[in-house]
């Protein structure tokens, strides 16, 4: 009960206006070698850069009085996940070149495309490895090391160069993803299937078209820098073997372009979407002919999908700037229950071990599942005795928004819920966010099985869902109290 008054009380109090500082960088987090590409189950070394991988920051202070009071420091990674050893090291990396940061208070997202740099061999949190050749393929430990080296740059300019500014936020429109997963005549489920098949009754769950922006303001109400929240996870070309940023590239482009402003710093936040695609699951050619008619790719069309709802709300951001804007920033360690395995699925796995055991040569993928499957038995056998899932939550309010953040790939339903319940004027969730924790699905997804809605790639499940859904609406209500609330 005192923990939870003291993270109330301090909610409360660091919860109020006061002038906001504002820094803001961007630097590339390209390799200049090749490298292995995390997001498929296979090693693919990267051939060329198609599109550059980058990073994005934005340093926020709240000063009161002359004195600081709350801070923050978001940074947006084009990488497929922010592990979380690789967090533990970015932080401890940042701590002696800026002592006055809370290093708590640093939150690292992923966009989530599958054709960026693998940072760690093996995948902790899948037991996914990738066999990387050991020569003329730059390593996960030495890219690791070059990104952080970027990454803490990009952070330190930020920081150093915050200064008076201001803060807006508007909702757009644009239909960049799509639920993923198929439901056919049986109640079975399947993602990317044919929805032609005379079986094929309805996609899964919804949809969420909504751009949620923030703009960030110079004293003299220059756009420094903007965040984007989208329900979509950047994976339009992701079984390439090119670096490739996605869409994101082509969003960050021609905005830049639409505005003028070729430093424009922009960060991508993928919002809850752990069912979603940016693949078209049925009306495929009627877009493909529209594409061809424009004379564009998929992935520059959904750049300019983005880019058109982000700058079309442009001038009405400039109409309600905020100097003065309340920051409040919690931050809470949450201990999830583990993911029930059922009966079905145990013997399932215990089916399909028998089955990849008796293969005689087998590759990199035979050997994966059969790992993954020896766990699920494993899981089952002893889960009464597994321990909880261990995740960082950050609740922020800035002004009248409400931003809330998760490691994981959570499906579209618990971020509704979230925005939904929220006290904020506008709610953004930020997905794949200071670690890396698979996949968060529904009980219809359980139902329904199919990939994401496995125990293979879920750490936890429904139970730990409403969990994370009440304790970040309840954090929420802390930093807006009653009668301050929109």
């Amino acid at each position: 009960m005192m923990k939870w008054i003291f993270f109330s009380l301090l909610a409360l109090s660091s919860a109020r206006a006061a002038d906001l500082r504002v820094g803001a960088a961007t630097v590339s987090i390209t390799p200049d070698r090749p490298v292995a590409l995390a997001g498929q189950f296979g090693t693919r070394v990267s051939k060329s850069v198609e599109a550059p991988v980058m990073a994005a920051v934005v340093a926020l202070e709240s000063v009161e009085n002359g004195k600081p009071v709350e801070q923050a420091v978001f940074i947006s990674c084009d990488l497929v996940g922010i592990h979380h050893s690789v967090l533990a090291q970015f932080r401890e990396h940042l701590k002696p070149l800026i002592p006055e940061l809370d290093v708590r208070k640093v939150i690292v997202s992923a966009t989530h495309t599958h054709t960026a740099p693998v940072t760690s061999e093996i995948m902790e949190e899948t037991l996914i490895t990738y066999p990387i050749p050991k020569e003329g393929v730059m390593q996960p430990a030495e890219y690791t090391a070059f990104m952080m080296e970027r990454l803490s740059q990009a952070v330190v300019k930020a920081w150093k160069e915050r200064a008076p500014g201001g803060v807006s936020w508007t909702l757009g429109f644009a239909q960049i993803g799509e639920n993923r997963r198929s439901v056919f005549a049986d109640g079975h489920a399947e993602m990317y299937a044919k929805t032609g098949d005379a079986r094929f009754r309805h996609l899964e769950a919804g949809a969420d078209s909504g751009v949620e922006t923030l703009f960030f303001w110079d004293a003299n109400q220059k756009l420094m820098a903007v965040a984007v929240n989208i329900a979509c996870p950047a994976q339009e070309v992701e079984s390439r073997s090119t670096l490739n940023a996605d869409f994101w590239h082509d969003a960050r482009e021609q905005l830049r372009a639409k505005l003028n402003l070729p430093e424009l710093t922009v960060l991508g936040w993928c919002s809850a979407a752990g069912d979603q695609s940016p693949h078209p699951q049925y009306r495929k050619e009627a877009e493909a002919r529209m594409l061809k008619l424009r004379g564009l790719t998929r992935q520059q069309e959904l750049g300019r999908r983005l880019a058109h709802a982000v700058a079309d709300t442009l001038d009405a951001a400039r109409t309600d700037i905020r100097k003065d804007a309340v920051l409040g920033h919690h931050v809470e360690d949450l201990a999830l229950p583990p993911r029930v395995i059922l009966e079905r699925e145990y013997e399932d796995a215990k089916r399909n071990v028998t089955q990849y055991s008796v293969v005689e040569k087998p590759d990199n993928r035979v050997t994966t599942m059969l790992r993954l499957e020896k766990g699920i038995v494993e899981r089952f056998e002893h889960q009464k005795d597994l321990p909880p899932y261990e995740m960082e939550l950050h609740v922020l309010r800035l002004g009248d928004v409400a931003l809330t953040t998760n490691t994981f790939e959570l499906y579209l339903d618990w971020g509704v819920q979230m925005k939904a319940r929220s006290p904020g004027q506008q709610t953004f969730v930020l997905q794949l966010t200071n670690g890396c924790g698979m996949y968060l699905p529904t009980e219809l997804a359980i139902h329904g099985g199919s990939y994401s809605g496995l125990p293979h790639v879920n750490k936890v499940g429904p139970e730990a869902g409403q969990l994370l859904v009440d304790s970040a609406v309840r954090a929420m209500h802390r930093l807006f109290p009653v009668a301050d609330a929109k």
